[in-house]
């Protein structure tokens, strides 16, 4: 194929972010100043972010076989970027009393956005998985990042060879598949998933749901979850939550819902798949209630909601489905960034561990009401509570169970109760914000938290979160780009 201007133009946030990499790994060598670097880090996510505009205008575009530049493609580049952004953000205040280098955190977590639009952009297996290795290396550095700390190097052993194993038996999966179809492209093999498929096809497909279901952490490939979101420092933990699975499950529902419409109607993938959303729902949402490590419970609730995510692409078809897959994905974004921030603020590298204990907030509203009033609203987004941007994601979710024929009142019943569960251990967190203040804290944000620009961005998620759960026209304006792509 010809490469031309426009296919320049519609790869600009990935060249940018790319160069991005470069100067920072440039001014890392030049010169160890943490100011500067997280300047040049923030600026070139901030450059690739506004040039999503113009790649925008050129859309949609085909560049190589491997990358497919659509409206779709666009919206989750730019909630990458966004996550991103906000992930750097939170790094800047809480990476400062680290007593080690401090500088290459940029540079890994840079590198891992680049692998996300990868994966954004993916339109071949190939692509995917170069864009999930890019992404899954540079994760295991970030995780391990605090390794003064063992909980951190364990989190991120356990992430190593778990994550490797799962990367393994899905490359097998992508060669089977291969040897079936001669194509490694998602337009090829899509069309030829068929309900009298080869045998050999399903365990392709099978072995492909294993090693994406381990990086979405969706059950019963979530073992490894808590233990990473325990022991990774806070803004990475954020990081995790946000960027690395908006980016896996926006391949992933390229494939099976666009690329492979059919996919979804093989009685056997779609079983598989409506399996694994409700063992991850009750899973996420029971091992969830006796925990007492605030990441641990934002690790199992992640799972329940990719399970809330699979019920929507399942039951919502090709045009549902897509709306509210966007919405649900911007919405968590916002809102884990929201909780992970608060704990972050209260944190510090510098010590043994991070203030994820609910004891640690015990009568956080006393001492910082505005951090307290931040956790709550992200507590009750993620509950799915009314006037909240939760609540929108989760009237998506039971909307499209309902047109979802018997399968979708079995996985709306999952839904409802999965929920209801999730309610008592949300509530739990936010009653320890009020309770008495128990004595001397270990933990405590800065008193001028609110002017530093990780605090400011942590009250802009809050706000946001308010703002779409009153108003929720704005985020349906924007979602409905994700709905244009390449094929339609």
């Amino acid at each position: 194929m010809t490469f031309t201007v426009q296919h320049l133009q519609a790869l600009l946030p990935l060249i940018i972010t790319c160069l991005t990499c470069v100067v920072v790994m440039l001014a890392i060598a030049w010169k160890r100043h943490h100011t500067f670097n997280t300047l040049v880090c923030l600026g070139g996510l901030n450059l690739a972010l506004a040039a999503t505009y113009w790649a925008a205008k050129v859309i949609p575009i085909s560049v190589t076989p491997l990358f497919i530049v659509d409206g779709y493609a666009i919206f989750f580049t730019a909630l990458i970027l966004v996550s991103g952004l906000g992930s750097a953000t939170l790094i800047n205040t809480y990476i400062d009393s680290f007593k080690y280098n401090r500088e290459e955190i940029y540079l890994l977590m840079v590198v891992a956005t680049a692998g996300a639009i990868v994966l954004a952009c993916a339109h071949h297996f190939a692509a995917l998985f170069i864009g999930l290795e890019l992404l899954s290396v540079s994760l295991y550095g970030l995780v391990a990042y605090s390794f003064h700390r063992p909980r951190s190097l364990e989190a991120a052993i356990k992430y190593l060879v778990l994550s490797a194993t799962a990367s393994s038996i899905m490359l097998f999966g992508i060669a089977l598949l291969y040897s079936q179809f001669g194509s490694l492209a998602f337009a090829d093999i899509g069309p030829k998933l068929t309900a009298d498929a080869h045998p050999i096809v399903l365990v392709a497909i099978g072995m492909i749901v294993i090693g994406l279901g381990f990086k979405l952490s969706l059950a019963p490939f979530h073992v490894w979850t808590p233990d990473v979101y325990e022991g990774a420092p806070a803004p990475v933990g954020a990081f995790l939550a946000t960027t690395a699975k908006v980016a896996v499950f926006a391949v992933v529902v390229r494939f099976l819902l666009i690329e492979a419409i059919n996919s979804l109607r093989i009685p056997s993938i779609f079983v598989l798949l409506a399996v694994i959303a409700v063992i991850s729902i009750l899973v996420g949402n029971l091992l969830a209630l006796r925990q007492n490590n605030i990441k641990r419970i934002l690790g199992y609730s992640s799972i329940a909601h990719f399970g809330y995510l699979l019920v929507l692409i399942l039951t919502g078809g090709i045009k549902l489905g897509l709306e509210g897959f966007a919405a649900y994905l911007a919405i968590y974004v916002v809102t884990a960034l929201a909780a992970f921030g608060v704990v972050t603020l209260m944190s510090k590298s510098g010590q043994d561990r991070d203030a994820d204990h609910l004891a640690d907030l015990r009568g956080l509203f006393w001492r910082r009401p505005y951090l307290a009033a931040i956790m709550t609203i992200a507590m009750l987004s993620l509950g799915g509570v009314p006037i909240t941007a939760g609540f929108i994601g989760k009237f998506y979710v039971i909307t499209a169970s309902i047109t979802g024929g018997v399968w979708g009142y079995i996985l709306l019943a999952a839904v409802v109760a999965g929920s209801a569960i999730g309610i008592y251990f949300y509530l739990r967190c936010m009653i320890n914000l009020f309770l008495t203040k128990p004595g001397m804290h270990k933990f405590e944000a800065q008193p001028g938290w609110n002017q530093h620009t990780s605090g400011l961005m942590v009250l802009c998620s809050a706000l946001l979160i308010v703002y779409i759960g009153v108003y929720p026209e704005t985020l349906m304006q924007l979602v409905q780009m994700a709905k244009s792509t390449g094929l339609q």
